[in-house]
């Protein structure tokens, strides 16, 4: 008799999976399909001679993905008309399968931080040790990071997930965002942990540098998809052009905004907006006569590792690009501390955060615009998850865990 074996069964989302289905006919097909209720992917595997399918060392004959990739079922989950439910994984004419993946481990404490004006929320181990420390930063979509800084802390780390605009309690929009608020939350956690770190995707890896080179208490940072440039606020507008042509700085330090790399807008960028084409806004970073010194993040200040991890198809902004420029300024100052610049030469914008996760949302929504992230699903599904393993193993080593 068939039988689908799932090992484990309940785990963390950043957790792999191995499925194998047993007790087939030889050489036979198993249609096995992976839903959530609101996402559905699907692949047709042929049993092996023994009358196994084994998700770790076959691929599918066809499908929502190809090759070998144990997890490919869950990152190829593609939208379906439908509301959120259940992850079940069901294999035709054998059964199906009810999986728990844990947004937030077991033995994880979470904890609503609403003190000296910071917005976010606290994961720690439930136990009364002392652990590193990782401030957890969204980007341009403002918010919290929940998932993210749960995950981390499931790995062995005090994380802060921090919202610093687009929230209750913060700036609606990424403008004048005080430097200082940041250097509230590194305190906060500090008194919490025995180094801290910082990890920002996209807008938040340009912060994340920042924080690094402004705050010595930060001993290693990571960006990804990020910027060793400061950019442009994200003020108010109806539409994207609006937003564009909304002059205003991202940060400010001592009450004074700091200098910054102004949007472009450039003829085609402007004609994908009034088409309503899907546009990619890396059109509005012109970096084609260098930048000035003035908005270049002294990344050789930070007092600690740094990690730049990119995507080389990257269609939101040219974090490559932007992340090398980081990478430069290390070079030149023979910084003393690790570095790296890591380029995923396929992968779109959309590699931060855990992994295992649809990568299949290769355009998103903008204001009255859609946006296209670029890669492919499944040169960012790897990407992603190889960025979350370079991220722990890099907070692990300069940290200590």
């Amino acid at each position: 008799m068939a039988e689908i074996l799932v090992n484990p069964q309940e785990a963390p989302l950043d957790s792999p999976v191995d499925v194998l289905v047993v007790g087939l006919p030889p050489d036979s097909r198993a249609t096995i399909t992976l839903t959530t209720g609101d996402r559905s992917a699907t692949a047709v595997f042929a049993a092996d001679e023994r009358g196994v399918v084994d998700l770790t060392r076959h691929a599918p004959l066809e499908g929502d993905y190809s090759g070998v990739d144990p997890m490919g079922l869950f990152w190829s989950l593609r939208r379906v008309d439908g509301k959120p439910g259940p992850t079940l994984l069901e294999v035709d004419g054998v059964g199906k399968v009810e999986l728990h993946r844990l947004a937030v481990p077991e033995g994880v404490r979470r904890t609503v931080v609403a003190e000296d004006g910071l917005a976010g929320v606290l994961f720690e181990p439930d136990d009364e040790d002392t652990y590193p420390g990782v401030l957890v930063l969204g980007g341009s979509e403002g918010g919290l990071h929940e998932v993210d800084a749960a995950l981390l802390a499931g790995h062995g780390f005090t994380t802060l997930a921090l919202s610093y605009f687009g929230a209750p309690g913060v700036p609606k929009h990424l403008v004048d965002i005080p430097l200082e608020y940041f250097g509230k939350a590194i305190a906060f956690l500090s008194a919490r942990a025995w180094e801290v770190g910082v990890l920002g995707g996209s807008r938040g890896g340009e912060a994340a540098l920042l924080l690094g080179a402004t705050f010595p208490e930060v001993r290693a940072v990571v960006s990804v998809v990020g910027s060793g440039v400061v950019t442009q606020g994200i003020g108010p507008g109806r539409n994207l052009l609006q937003v564009l042509q909304h002059e205003a700085a991202s940060w400010t330090l001592k009450g004074e905004p700091l200098p910054y790399l102004p949007y472009s807008v450039p003829d085609r960028l402007r004609a994908d907006v009034v088409d309503d084409v899907p546009t990619s806004l890396a059109q509005a970073f012109d970096l084609t006569d260098g930048v000035p010194e003035d908005v270049v993040i002294p990344v050789e200040r930070t007092l600690g590792g740094v990690l730049l991890l990119s995507a080389g198809d990257d269609r939101s902004w040219p974090s490559a690009a932007l992340s090398e420029i980081a990478k430069r300024r290390l070079d030149e100052h023979d910084h003393p501390f690790p570095y790296e610049h890591v380029v995923y030469p396929d992968a779109g914008h959309l590699i931060a955060g855990p992994p295992h996760r649809p990568s299949t949302d290769v355009r998103v929504p903008g204001p009255e615009v859609t946006f296209e992230m670029g890669g492919t699903p499944s040169a960012t599904a790897a990407a992603r998850a190889d960025a979350w393993r370079r991220s722990l193993r890099f907070f692990s080593e300069q940290l200590g865990t």
